[in-house]
């Protein structure tokens, strides 16, 4: 149950972040959705929520764990690029289903990406969903 309510934050935290970074207009950071009504709109961002989640689970643990130097040579400032390009690669594959997140450029992305982190990190603190379990017996 909890990973349904933080794909749905992270759905909901997309969907501001495109209308922060994105604004009106086909510049930045905005989606293309499935169909052209609301339900097709919230359908697309949950979806795209979770291709970001399964990028983020399988692909970014990865990149993360190479680029353990590149943290400590930069302070955790890389960790700004690299969520920037698996937002790239989550537009990427999103556009190959035909739908999704669409970016103007890596920088859009990068922003986008940085703007997420802090929505989705306020949502999921606000709403608990980040906390572990405490599995303690009574």
């Amino acid at each position: 149950m909890r990973t349904v309510i933080r794909v749905l934050v992270n759905a909901f935290a997309l969907w501001l972040t495109t209308l922060i970074v994105g604004g009106s207009g086909d510049h930045g950071v905005w989606i293309a959705p499935i169909n052209n009504d609301n339900y097709g709109h919230l359908l697309t961002l949950v979806l795209v929520a979770m291709i970001f989640g399964l990028v983020n689970g399988t692909l970014g643990r990865v990149v993360r764990f190479v680029s353990i130097p590149l943290y400590v040579l930069t302070l955790g400032l890389i960790g700004l690029i690299i969520n920037g390009i698996m937002l790239a690669i989550v537009a990427w594959l999103s556009d190959l289903a035909g739908f999704g997140l669409r970016l103007e450029g890596f920088w859009w992305g990068v922003l986008a990406a940085l703007v997420l982190s802090i929505l989705s990190g306020l949502l999921n603190g606000l709403l608990g969903t980040s906390k572990k379990r405490d599995r303690r017996t009574a």
